[in-house]
């Protein structure tokens, strides 16, 4: 069963930065891409960006040279630097595996002044 615990949410001004951690359990994270996902209220679930499992990246355009993923695949841990934020970034940051169908709780982001 594949366990997925988000942290590293909170209230941050615009313009500050935070960084969201994922740790996996469960599976063998190494064979995962690795994706992180938003979903602002009344918004749809949105892809942020992903990482495969040889730290090839990939951003969808509204996160581009604002966002950063990584990933340790010894400490089956993936990351989501967020820089330059936005009261539009607000939402709650999910990871998953991609195409997993699997979830965490999901870590709040709130960018506010």
């Amino acid at each position: 069963q594949v366990r997925l615990v988000e942290s590293g949410g909170g209230l941050v001004h615009p313009g500050g930065s935070l960084r969201l951690s994922c740790t996996v359990s469960g599976t063998i994270f190494g064979f995962h891409t690795m994706a992180w996902y938003r979903q602002a209220p009344g918004k749809q679930r949105e892809l942020v960006a992903f990482i495969n499992s040889s730290g090839t990246t990939y951003y969808a355009d509204s996160f581009k040279g604002r966002f950063a993923i990584s990933r340790d695949n010894a400490k089956n841990t993936a990351w989501l630097q967020m820089n330059s934020l936005k009261p539009e970034d607000t939402a709650t940051y999910y990871c998953t595996p991609l195409n997993s169908g699997s979830w965490g709780q999901g870590t709040q982001v709130t960018v506010s002044s």
